[in-house]
Protein backbone atom coordinates (compact mmCIF):
# COMPACT_ATOMS: atom_id res chain seq x y z
CA UNK A 1 0.00 0.00 0.00
CA UNK A 2 1.64 3.61 -0.98
CA UNK A 3 1.34 6.11 1.57
CA UNK A 4 -0.48 8.73 1.40
CA UNK A 5 -0.25 11.04 4.20
CA UNK A 6 2.71 13.58 5.85
CA UNK A 7 6.01 11.37 7.40
CA UNK A 8 7.47 11.88 10.65
CA UNK A 9 9.91 10.31 12.28
CA UNK A 10 10.00 9.03 16.03
CA UNK A 11 12.40 11.45 18.05
CA UNK A 12 13.50 8.71 21.06
CA UNK A 13 14.32 5.74 19.26
CA UNK A 14 15.28 2.89 21.08
CA UNK A 15 18.17 3.19 22.53
CA UNK A 16 18.52 1.11 26.58
CA UNK A 17 17.79 4.87 27.66
CA UNK A 18 14.44 4.82 26.07
CA UNK A 19 13.07 1.89 27.16
CA UNK A 20 13.91 1.95 30.64
CA UNK A 21 11.50 4.47 30.82
CA UNK A 22 8.95 2.36 28.53
CA UNK A 23 9.48 -0.74 30.73
CA UNK A 24 8.36 1.53 33.91
CA UNK A 25 4.87 1.96 32.28
CA UNK A 26 2.33 0.16 33.83
CA UNK A 27 -1.93 0.47 33.91
CA UNK A 28 -1.76 1.98 37.20
CA UNK A 29 0.36 4.65 36.50
CA UNK A 30 -0.16 5.45 32.49
CA UNK A 31 -3.79 4.36 32.24
CA UNK A 32 -5.69 4.47 35.65
CA UNK A 33 -8.11 6.56 33.53
CA UNK A 34 -9.10 3.31 31.21
CA UNK A 35 -9.12 1.25 33.75
CA UNK A 36 -13.20 1.68 34.81
CA UNK A 37 -13.83 0.86 31.22
CA UNK A 38 -11.84 -2.85 30.83
CA UNK A 39 -14.21 -6.19 30.94
CA UNK A 40 -12.87 -9.49 30.87
CA UNK A 41 -13.55 -10.74 26.92
CA UNK A 42 -12.71 -7.39 25.26
CA UNK A 43 -11.10 -7.18 22.24
CA UNK A 44 -7.99 -4.66 22.56
CA UNK A 45 -5.99 -2.84 20.17
CA UNK A 46 -2.74 -1.42 21.61
CA UNK A 47 -1.37 0.87 19.14
CA UNK A 48 2.21 1.79 19.89
CA UNK A 49 3.05 -1.01 22.28
CA UNK A 50 6.84 -0.52 23.01
CA UNK A 51 8.44 -2.86 24.72
CA UNK A 52 4.88 -4.13 26.37
CA UNK A 53 5.00 -3.74 30.38
CA UNK A 54 1.50 -1.49 29.80
CA UNK A 55 0.07 -3.97 26.75
CA UNK A 56 0.44 -6.62 29.14
CA UNK A 57 -1.46 -5.11 31.92
CA UNK A 58 -4.19 -4.29 29.84
CA UNK A 59 -4.06 -7.99 28.62
CA UNK A 60 -4.33 -9.41 32.18
CA UNK A 61 -7.46 -6.83 32.30
CA UNK A 62 -9.40 -8.21 29.11
CA UNK A 63 -7.96 -11.77 29.54
CA UNK A 64 -9.78 -14.24 27.76
CA UNK A 65 -10.34 -11.38 25.34
CA UNK A 66 -7.77 -11.17 22.51
CA UNK A 67 -5.01 -7.91 22.60
CA UNK A 68 -3.48 -7.28 19.30
CA UNK A 69 -0.81 -4.92 20.22
CA UNK A 70 1.31 -3.21 17.00
CA UNK A 71 3.71 -1.08 16.25
CA UNK A 72 5.69 0.75 13.89
CA UNK A 73 9.47 -0.66 14.70
CA UNK A 74 9.53 -4.32 13.83
CA UNK A 75 12.32 -4.67 16.20
CA UNK A 76 10.64 -3.69 19.38
CA UNK A 77 8.11 -6.04 18.87
CA UNK A 78 10.37 -9.32 19.80
CA UNK A 79 11.23 -7.27 23.72
CA UNK A 80 7.22 -7.16 23.66
CA UNK A 81 6.58 -11.01 22.99
CA UNK A 82 9.14 -11.82 25.70
CA UNK A 83 7.32 -9.66 28.16
CA UNK A 84 4.18 -11.62 27.05
CA UNK A 85 5.68 -14.95 27.35
CA UNK A 86 7.35 -13.79 30.55
CA UNK A 87 4.11 -13.17 32.18
CA UNK A 88 2.50 -16.48 30.68
CA UNK A 89 -0.39 -14.32 28.56
CA UNK A 90 -0.92 -16.13 25.56
CA UNK A 91 -3.85 -13.84 24.29
CA UNK A 92 -1.65 -11.42 22.64
CA UNK A 93 -0.98 -11.03 19.17
CA UNK A 94 1.76 -8.63 17.94
CA UNK A 95 2.11 -7.11 14.43
CA UNK A 96 3.16 -4.08 12.77
CA UNK A 97 0.84 -1.43 12.15
CA UNK A 98 0.92 2.05 10.27
CA UNK A 99 -1.07 4.64 12.38
CA UNK A 100 -2.59 6.77 9.82
CA UNK A 101 -3.81 3.76 7.93
CA UNK A 102 -4.49 0.73 10.20
CA UNK A 103 -5.22 -2.59 8.35
CA UNK A 104 -7.76 -4.23 10.20
CA UNK A 105 -11.85 -3.92 9.42
CA UNK A 106 -14.21 -1.52 10.32
CA UNK A 107 -15.88 -2.02 14.07
CA UNK A 108 -12.76 -4.83 15.02
CA UNK A 109 -12.07 -3.73 18.85
CA UNK A 110 -14.06 -2.92 21.66
CA UNK A 111 -10.83 -0.58 22.89
CA UNK A 112 -8.51 0.66 20.88
CA UNK A 113 -5.45 2.42 23.17
CA UNK A 114 -2.22 4.49 22.36
CA UNK A 115 -0.36 5.91 24.97
CA UNK A 116 2.28 8.21 24.11
CA UNK A 117 1.60 7.93 20.52
CA UNK A 118 -0.12 10.83 18.90
CA UNK A 119 2.31 13.65 19.43
CA UNK A 120 4.99 11.48 17.47
CA UNK A 121 2.80 11.56 14.47
CA UNK A 122 2.17 13.57 11.33
CA UNK A 123 -1.19 13.47 11.36
CA UNK A 124 -2.52 12.65 14.64
CA UNK A 125 -6.26 13.59 13.22
CA UNK A 126 -6.01 10.78 10.81
CA UNK A 127 -5.04 8.37 13.13
CA UNK A 128 -7.63 8.98 15.60
CA UNK A 129 -9.88 9.12 12.35
CA UNK A 130 -8.61 5.75 12.07
CA UNK A 131 -8.82 4.29 15.68
CA UNK A 132 -12.79 5.63 15.54
CA UNK A 133 -13.19 3.56 12.35
CA UNK A 134 -11.74 0.46 14.34
CA UNK A 135 -13.56 0.65 17.29
CA UNK A 136 -16.84 -1.56 17.40
CA UNK A 137 -20.03 0.70 18.49
CA UNK A 138 -20.17 1.12 22.00
CA UNK A 139 -16.53 0.85 22.29
CA UNK A 140 -13.68 3.54 23.71
CA UNK A 141 -11.28 4.91 22.22
CA UNK A 142 -8.75 5.92 24.80
CA UNK A 143 -5.64 8.07 24.22
CA UNK A 144 -2.97 9.93 26.78
CA UNK A 145 0.30 12.11 25.78
CA UNK A 146 2.26 14.24 27.70
CA UNK A 147 2.51 18.13 27.02
CA UNK A 148 6.09 19.20 27.47
CA UNK A 149 5.35 22.56 27.26
CA UNK A 150 3.84 22.46 30.70
CA UNK A 151 6.50 20.12 32.33
CA UNK A 152 7.78 21.76 35.02
CA UNK A 153 10.76 21.07 37.72
CA UNK A 154 12.15 22.62 40.71
CA UNK A 155 15.46 24.55 41.72
CA UNK A 156 14.87 26.29 37.74
CA UNK A 157 18.01 25.41 36.20
CA UNK A 158 19.12 26.94 32.84
CA UNK A 159 20.42 23.58 30.83
CA UNK A 160 16.99 22.23 31.89
CA UNK A 161 15.23 25.20 29.50
CA UNK A 162 17.64 24.62 27.00
CA UNK A 163 16.69 21.04 26.73
CA UNK A 164 13.16 21.84 26.70
CA UNK A 165 13.31 24.67 24.37
CA UNK A 166 15.58 22.10 22.34
CA UNK A 167 13.61 18.60 22.65
CA UNK A 168 10.71 21.16 20.92
CA UNK A 169 12.42 22.15 18.15
CA UNK A 170 13.69 18.60 17.45
CA UNK A 171 10.73 16.54 17.68
CA UNK A 172 8.95 19.16 15.57
CA UNK A 173 11.06 19.44 12.95
CA UNK A 174 10.59 15.68 12.57
CA UNK A 175 7.05 16.05 12.55
CA UNK A 176 5.74 15.66 15.31
CA UNK A 177 3.92 17.80 18.17
CA UNK A 178 5.43 17.67 21.70
CA UNK A 179 2.71 19.51 23.45
CA UNK A 180 0.25 17.30 22.12
CA UNK A 181 -1.47 16.83 25.54
CA UNK A 182 -3.53 19.99 25.09
CA UNK A 183 -4.37 19.55 22.02
CA UNK A 184 -6.40 15.84 22.53
CA UNK A 185 -9.66 17.64 22.60
CA UNK A 186 -9.40 19.39 19.35
CA UNK A 187 -8.11 16.67 17.72
CA UNK A 188 -10.57 14.45 18.78
CA UNK A 189 -13.45 16.63 17.59
CA UNK A 190 -11.80 17.14 14.56
CA UNK A 191 -11.62 13.27 14.08
CA UNK A 192 -15.21 13.34 14.70
CA UNK A 193 -16.02 11.54 17.85
CA UNK A 194 -19.38 11.96 19.31
CA UNK A 195 -18.61 11.86 22.91
CA UNK A 196 -15.15 13.15 24.01
CA UNK A 197 -14.40 12.77 28.37
CA UNK A 198 -11.24 14.83 28.51
CA UNK A 199 -8.84 14.60 32.23
CA UNK A 200 -5.22 14.96 33.20
CA UNK A 201 -2.80 13.06 35.06
CA UNK A 202 0.78 13.68 36.11
CA UNK A 203 3.77 11.85 36.79
CA UNK A 204 5.95 13.22 39.87
CA UNK A 205 9.58 12.47 40.38
CA UNK A 206 10.83 13.76 43.82
CA UNK A 207 12.53 11.25 45.62
CA UNK A 208 16.08 10.31 45.77
CA UNK A 209 15.66 7.39 43.65
CA UNK A 210 13.38 8.71 41.48
CA UNK A 211 15.52 12.04 40.75
CA UNK A 212 18.39 9.37 40.03
CA UNK A 213 16.35 7.70 38.01
CA UNK A 214 14.51 10.22 35.89
CA UNK A 215 17.60 12.20 35.41
CA UNK A 216 19.70 8.98 34.58
CA UNK A 217 18.24 8.34 31.63
CA UNK A 218 17.32 11.76 30.26
CA UNK A 219 21.00 12.13 30.55
CA UNK A 220 21.60 9.84 28.27
CA UNK A 221 18.89 10.28 26.14
CA UNK A 222 20.49 13.86 25.16
CA UNK A 223 23.91 12.07 24.15
CA UNK A 224 23.29 8.51 23.30
CA UNK A 225 20.13 7.85 21.87
CA UNK A 226 18.09 8.81 18.30
CA UNK A 227 17.45 12.56 19.65
CA UNK A 228 20.81 13.36 19.81
CA UNK A 229 21.71 12.50 16.35
CA UNK A 230 18.93 14.37 15.16
CA UNK A 231 19.68 17.45 17.32
CA UNK A 232 23.23 16.97 15.64
CA UNK A 233 22.06 16.49 12.42
CA UNK A 234 19.45 19.34 12.29
CA UNK A 235 21.54 21.74 13.60
CA UNK A 236 20.00 22.30 17.06
CA UNK A 237 23.11 21.73 19.06
CA UNK A 238 26.72 20.79 19.07
CA UNK A 239 27.80 17.73 21.19
CA UNK A 240 29.36 19.78 23.54
CA UNK A 241 25.73 21.35 24.43
CA UNK A 242 24.63 18.52 24.74
CA UNK A 243 26.62 17.34 27.19
CA UNK A 244 26.13 20.30 29.18
CA UNK A 245 23.00 19.20 28.85
CA UNK A 246 23.78 15.97 30.11
CA UNK A 247 25.48 17.72 33.26
CA UNK A 248 22.76 19.30 34.17
CA UNK A 249 20.51 16.57 34.57
CA UNK A 250 22.70 15.06 36.65
CA UNK A 251 23.04 18.28 38.58
CA UNK A 252 19.14 18.30 38.83
CA UNK A 253 19.14 14.87 39.86
CA UNK A 254 21.65 15.16 42.97
CA UNK A 255 19.86 18.14 44.28
CA UNK A 256 17.58 16.99 47.29
CA UNK A 257 15.41 19.68 46.60
CA UNK A 258 14.37 18.66 43.19
CA UNK A 259 10.86 17.77 41.98
CA UNK A 260 10.09 17.31 38.14
CA UNK A 261 6.26 17.06 36.98
CA UNK A 262 5.12 14.95 33.72
CA UNK A 263 1.65 15.83 32.88
CA UNK A 264 -0.61 14.13 30.65
CA UNK A 265 -3.77 14.86 28.64
CA UNK A 266 -6.07 12.39 28.49
CA UNK A 267 -8.97 11.22 26.48
CA UNK A 268 -11.86 8.48 26.78
CA UNK A 269 -13.75 8.75 23.53
CA UNK A 270 -16.76 6.96 21.90
CA UNK A 271 -17.39 6.45 18.04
Amino acid sequence: MSKTHPESRYVHGHHTSVLRSHRWRTAANSAAYLLPELRPGQALLDLGCGPGTLTADLAARVAPGQVTAVDHAPAILATARAEAESRGLTGIRFDTADAHALDFEDDSFDVVHAHQVLQHLADPVRALREMRRVCRPGGVVAVRDADYAAMTWYPEHPGLDGWLDRYRRVARAEGGEPDAGRRLVAWAREAGFAEVTASATAWCFASEADRAWWSGLWAERTTDSSFADLALAGGHATAEELRATAEAWHAWGADPDGWFLVPHGELLCRP
